[in-house]
């Protein structure tokens, strides 16, 4: 027995010095700090894009971005949550606009203009964008600043730079969840790959205003909380994880579904039935508590603490698009971003292992899908790739380290990367950031240069030949 331990420990000895293993080790050992290199590098480039490329009227944010922050600028400027002197100031409406008649004219049963988005972002933008309005007041004080009222451009940068943080904090925390179980190398390679091979790189640095930053973050802290004390079930610990599903909901709503996590928990546990009770009550609870804001403001907005702002046809429950949400070119998840499909691959070995956790992220997962599937608009709108799937990044940067590290057990101390997988997964990173380029080419106006990622050439190869089109261009 003392020899078979003392060869055990040999092999691992000789395992720890080979050039793979070596290597293992450093990525491992420099990941926290490349993490955040690279988010303060898209901080800066954030910022100096907006100071570089003004846009017309002082406007920092557009899209969904907008809707979060005339919720934030009212609240903290005029007490309320009547939106209308929002909207004009941002839209720069003098009357008679067609495609934002809903300002004035389609107001709520309450007599509110109508707002889509959750509050959560707009909570989680307040402590930068109350900082800086302090410092705006005080330069106005120093007579170097006029008076902040909310729409300043300063204060408009709050929410890029804190959806940058965000997005960052979700690749940090997922990085070090997924270390548990794929090893260090496995670990930082898969998260870096998941965030630049996927549509979190798009919400990270081009569009970090968007509600999927805060949602990477919020279920990021969820998955690795549930991770990190499944052995340790307490009635506080089912709260805690009943009020991360409750503020990951409040980033966006459709992600309710993650209060699965803390129920199933609960039930699954090998102990009495009021105990289990006991410990799903508390979940849900937390949950409500944590989730009243948003309850408290579709009151306001609509009359209900419930509500589907977008109306009752926005879920097509009974006539989901589940195949094509996954296989469209449309922004279908699986074409639009390939490498997620080594993470669902991943994901698979890893339940296989782990089956005391199975069922909670079976169940989460195909939520989902279905919820993604079922919305009106299941191909999210303009957007790069399949969006809405982004709250589930934690789950992707696991698999992905675990496809990445397929022989990783505990037997191992530094598991090393399969040559092969490393270099299928970094082509894929490689293609994502092509993508990526001639998306946002066509997006900025340059169509002949770059086609729209539709159909067979314009989403496969176009990519390949944008970069030689764009050179062209530049240099002619």
């Amino acid at each position: 027995m003392a020899t078979a331990g003392a060869d055990t420990q040999n092999r691992q000895a000789v395992d720890a010095h080979r050039p793979g293993a070596r290597f293992a080790a450093w990525t491992g050992d420099r990941a926290g700090p490349l993490i955040v290199s690279v988010g303060l590098c898209m901080i800066v480039a954030y910022v100096a894009a907006v100071l570089a490329f003004p846009k017309p009227g002082g406007r920092i944010l557009f899209g969904d971005a907008t809707h979060h922050f005339v919720q934030l600028r009212s609240l903290v400027f005029d007490g309320d949550l009547n939106f209308r002197n929002e909207y004009v100031r941002l839209y720069n409406l003098r009357g008679g606009e067609v495609s934002t008649e809903w300002v004035t004219t389609e107001l709520t049963a309450t007599g509110h203009v109508r707002n889509y988005m959750p509050l959560g972002p707009a909570l989680l933008w307040a402590p930068a964008y109350l900082l800086l309005a302090a410092v705006q007041t005080l330069l106005a004080w120093l007579g170097l600043a006029a008076p902040p009222d909310g729409f300043d451009r300063m204060l408009q940068l709050a929410p890029g730079i804190t959806g940058i943080v965000a997005a960052t904090l979700a690749v940090l925390v997922s990085w070090r969840l997924a270390r548990r179980y794929a090893g260090p190398a496995g670990a930082a390679i898969g998260a870096m790959a998941a965030w630049f091979g996927s549509s979190a790189i798009y919400y990270s640095l081009v569009s970090p205003t968007y509600s999927h930053a805060a949602s990477m973050l919020a279920s990021a802290v969820l998955f690795s909380f549930w991770l990190g004390t499944f052995d340790r079930p307490s009635l506080r610990r089912a709260a805690v994880l009943g009020a991360l599903a409750g503020v990951a909901a409040l980033m966006r709503w459709q992600d309710a579904i993650f209060l699965c996590i803390p129920i199933l928990d609960a039930v699954g546990r090998r102990a009495g039935w009021r105990v289990r009770a006991a410990h799903a009550g508390a979940a849900s609870i937390a949950f409500v508590l944590a989730f009243s804001p948003q309850m408290m403001v579709w009151h306001v907005l609509y009359g209900a603490p419930l509500a589907v702002p977008q109306g009752p046809s926005f879920l097509q429950w009974t006539a989901p698009h589940l195949g094509a949400v996954l296989l469209s070119d449309n922004h279908g998840l699986f074409v639009w971003t390939p490498l997620v499909v080594l993470s669902i691959a991943g994901l698979g070995l890893f339940l296989w292992r782990r089956r005391e956790l199975a069922l909670p992220i079976a169940v989460v997962v195909i939520a989902s899908w279905y919820v993604n599937a079922a919305v009106a608009d299941w191909w999210a709108g303009e957007a790069f790739g399949a969006r809405r799937f982004l709250s589930l990044f934690p789950l992707f940067v696991v698999g992905l380290a675990v496809w990445l590290c397929p022989r990783a057990d505990r037997a191992t101390p530094v598991p090393r990367i399969a040559a092969g997988r490393l270099a299928v997964a970094v082509v894929l990173v490689v293609l994502n950031l092509l993508l990526l380029f001639q998306y946002q080419l066509f997006m900025k106006g340059l169509h002949a240069i770059a086609p729209y990622p539709r159909g067979w050439f314009d989403m496969w190869l176009a990519r390949l030949v944008v970069p030689f089109r764009f050179l062209a261009w530049w240099l002619g």
